[in-house]
């Protein structure tokens, strides 16, 4: 008979910053894990589950995780997503932003269809499916490790370590499928020739001095400014539970952290249509406390993966995530590249647009990176993707994946 290993709130919480120091640790030293935009705690933490999977396998020692501080830091990193979703941004990106808006909400919609039909096709649970959809597609770590309960609940055993899984195949595939893609198209239609590498440089350090805050500031304000950061962060959590009881009420299931992203994402909007109250906002540093914790949630996510739970579901998991891969590569070159107006940019906002619809924003922009590098440098899809990434693929991800959960 095995033996459980139960680890408390404060040791799970502390493999889990193990898992990210030791993943920050290996992202340095190994190209690889650059190249592909594999996010630190990814890479640490699945070292740590081969570790508890040895255990089990070998000793039958099993580990149990404590989940209480992650769920912490989950709400308070969706939380924080809603802080970032600026509705009068639309405007300001034109034309082509609505366009990738809807091209990115019929992609979600799709991905959902596909991964449902072929779990029914193969007479399995369509919550595999599910786990196998948008959640880890478009939505990555963060949404995966933010449904995996919920999916749990539902009766899908194994579902952190499905999603988790398959986040981490999307991140791979979208940066291998992204560029090259966008390579053909550049040379199928001849939008461009093959630039200096120095006059990239010079758009690439561009838009990121235009990013960067170089600004001087003290650290007392710094101190302020998080302190208020946080205050607007529990403020919004604190509403959300209230908006969360009330959509409860309704029947419709929903996730945990929903509530608080729609008060975040009210309180921006509408604190926003005041020049004097929107100031009081400090974004940038909400934004800063929500990739904090996002890290340190995917590093204890990923630790307490139970890896012998995806045994049965490797091939159907495997031939999903392939036709993920398949419709990613057709959508974008058959019906985005075209919609988008068959230039060079958008060339560049395919290769943006495989990259956070397999795998996340990150991946998009070194995607982008590599087309300008061989190419030459082009600020819009710099402008528009990040916009995108940050801003609507979590809001319409999560309702998208709200529907088909009370569907099926």
């Amino acid at each position: 008979m095995g033996t459980t290993l139960a680890l408390n709130m404060y040791a799970s919480a502390g493999v889990g910053v193990l898992a990210l120091l030791l993943g920050m640790a290996l992202t340095r030293y190994i190209p690889f894990l650059k190249r592909f935009c594999i996010p630190a705690p990814v890479t640490g933490g699945l070292i740590i589950s081969l570790a508890t999977l040895l255990l089990y396998s070998v000793w039958g020692i099993e580990c149990s995780f404590d989940g209480t501080i992650k769920d912490i830091c989950m709400m308070l990193f969706f939380t924080s997503v809603g802080f970032q979703c600026d509705l009068f941004a639309i405007r300001k990106g034109g034309r082509l932003m609505v366009i990738m808006v809807i091209l990115v909400a019929v992609l979600i919609t799709v991905q959902n269809f596909i991964s449902v039909g072929i779990a029914k096709g193969l007479g399995l649970s369509p919550l595999l499916g599910m786990a196998a959809g948008s959640i880890p597609m478009c939505g990555g770590h963060g949404t995966s490790g933010g449904f995996s309960p919920l999916l749990e609940q539902m009766g899908l055993q194994g579902a952190s370590s499905i999603t988790m899984a398959a986040a981490t195949f999307g991140l791979v595939a979208g940066s291998l499928i992204g560029g090259p893609l966008a390579e053909l198209l550049i040379h199928r239609h001849r939008l461009a020739s093959q630039s200096t590498k120095d006059d990239v440089m010079k758009g690439v350090e561009a838009i990121e001095a235009g990013i960067q805050n170089k600004t001087d500031i003290s650290k007392e304000k710094a101190f302020r400014e998080y302190l208020t950061a946080t205050c607007q962060l529990l403020i919004a959590m604190a509403l959300g539970s209230g908006i969360s009881y009330l959509l409860a009420m309704t029947g419709i299931t929903f996730p945990t952290y929903f509530g608080a992203l729609l008060a975040a994402f009210a309180m921006r909007n509408l604190l926003g249509l005041s020049p004097r109250l929107a100031k009081g906002l400090c974004v940038g540093r909400i934004i800063s406390i929500g990739d904090i914790c996002l890290l340190l949630f995917l590093g204890m996510a990923m630790a307490s993966l139970r890896l012998w739970e995806l045994a049965s579901m490797a091939l159907p998991l495997l031939l999903i995530l392939i036709c993920q891969m398949a419709f990613m590569a057709l959508y974008a070159a058959f019906v985005a590249f075209p919609i988008m107006g068959k230039s060079y940019n958008s060339a560049a906002l395919v290769s943006g647009l495989v990259g956070f619809g397999l795998g996340a924003t990150p991946n998009a922009m070194a995607n982008m990176s590599a087309v300008c590098l061989k190419y030459r440098y082009t600020a819009v899809p710099f402008i528009i993707v990040p916009i995108i990434g940050a801003m609507f693929v979590d809001i319409i991800n999560t309702g998208i994946i709200t529907i088909f959960l009370n569907l099926i």
